[in-house]
């Protein structure tokens, strides 16, 4: 388990959970100041979130109600991870009747190597099987990364983006080969074996909640990228 904080700007309170990979993190930010709990326990996620919900909040002393909103990872990322964060999102927000921010795990990622290694020229890729890739690029803007475009599953050959890249993600360490020979795009750095991590999902979270991006806990979806015929697919497989 690593436990670890720091001070960022925004005065609210925003508990934000990741489940939507090999790791499970839950973060609160507190009025300026991120806390984060985040474990790598693949398949473990179902038995671990709550219990790390109720560590932090208890280390903060913040209960469910003074919250201003809780944030969840929303995919891209596994099926059933994603799922979880998304019921365990809702089920929390309900209980207090909490709006919701759902947060992209490739934004998250993005934002990731900002804060650990002050990248401001992302490409997010992570693995979607099926020899394709999510991925999508983002430009820092006043310390939070703007998605460019649009999120994308293809092919890692169909990735097309002009200018020069730091890739992050599980796409990277799938295909480094392919992307690293691509002529469409530039990568010029990489992060290999890095998940998205709760605290960037509080980051993003509390720019998104003064924009007033946010929804009611029944209207949280999941966000797979991939169409439903797709999905089918995957699950006759």
């Amino acid at each position: 388990m690593l436990w670890t904080s720091h001070f960022v700007a925004p005065l609210m309170k925003i508990l934000a959970i990741d489940t939507a990979t090999e790791a499970c993190s839950v973060s609160l930010l507190n009025d300026g100041y991120c806390q984060e709990i985040f474990e790598v326990i693949p398949r473990q996620h179902t038995e671990r979130v709550l219990p790390m919900v109720d560590e932090i909040l208890k280390k903060a002393d913040v209960t469910l109600s003074q919250l201003s909103a809780v944030a969840f990872n929303s995919g891209p990322g596994s099926f059933t991870g994603v799922r979880v964060g998304t019921s365990v999102a809702q089920g929390l927000a309900f209980s207090c009747d909490l709006p919701v921010i759902p947060v992209s795990s490739l934004a998250a990622l993005a934002q990731l190597a900002f804060r650990e290694e002050n990248k401001e020229q992302i490409l997010s890729a992570i693995d979607a099987r099926m020899a394709e890739v999510y991925w999508g690029c983002y430009q820092l803007e006043s310390g939070i990364m703007r998605l460019i475009g649009k999120e994308h599953v293809s092919p890692v050959a169909e990735i097309k983006q002009t200018g020069q890249w730091h890739c992050q993600g599980s796409g990277w360490d799938t295909f480094k080969t392919e992307l690293e020979q691509s002529n469409l795009v530039n990568v010029t750095s990489s992060t290999l074996n890095c998940f998205p991590h709760a605290q960037d999902i509080a980051i993003l979270a509390a720019d998104m909640f003064q924009q007033g991006k946010m929804v009611s806990a029944e209207d949280a979806i999941p966000s797979y990228i991939r169409d439903e015929v797709t999905w089918k697919k995957i699950k006759d497989q």
